[in-house]
C-alpha cells in the first residue's frame, strides 16, 4: 500500500511539473518600447503591421496608444491649468512724446 501511495504521489508531481513546463508564460518577456510603437504608428502603419514588425501583440500596441493619449491629455490639462492661474495684463500704451 505504501509503495502505491508513493508511486501515485510521484506520478501526480511529475504530471504537475510537465503541465507547468508546457504552459506558456502569462507574462511578457520584457517591456514594450512604446516610443518605437508610436513612431511606427506616426508613420502611417496600422496596429497589426506594427505588432508584426516589432514582434509584439496588437493589444500592446493599443496599450501604448492609450498611454500616449493619457499623457497628452495630462500635459494639456496641466498647461491649461497653469495659464488659468496667470492674470492677463492689458497692453501698455506707448508713452506720449514730450512737447
Amino acid at each position: 500500500m505504501k509503495k502505491f501511495a508513493i508511486a501515485a504521489a510521484s506520478a501526480m508531481l511529475g504530471a504537475t511539473l510537465l503541465f507547468a513546463a508546457s504552459a506558456p508564460s502569462a507574462y511578457a518577456a520584457g517591456k514594450v518600447d512604446c516610443d518605437a510603437v508610436m513612431k511606427e504608428l506616426g508613420s502611417g502603419k496600422h496596429a497589426k503591421e506594427v505588432a508584426k514588425d516589432l514582434s509584439i501583440s496588437t493589444s500592446s500596441v493599443y496599450r501604448c496608444k492609450k498611454h500616449a493619449k493619457q499623457a497628452a491629455k495630462a500635459s494639456t490639462s496641466s498647461i491649461s491649468a497653469a495659464t488659468k492661474n496667470t492674470i492677463p495684463r492689458a497692453p501698455q500704451s506707448a508713452p506720449s512724446p514730450a512737447k
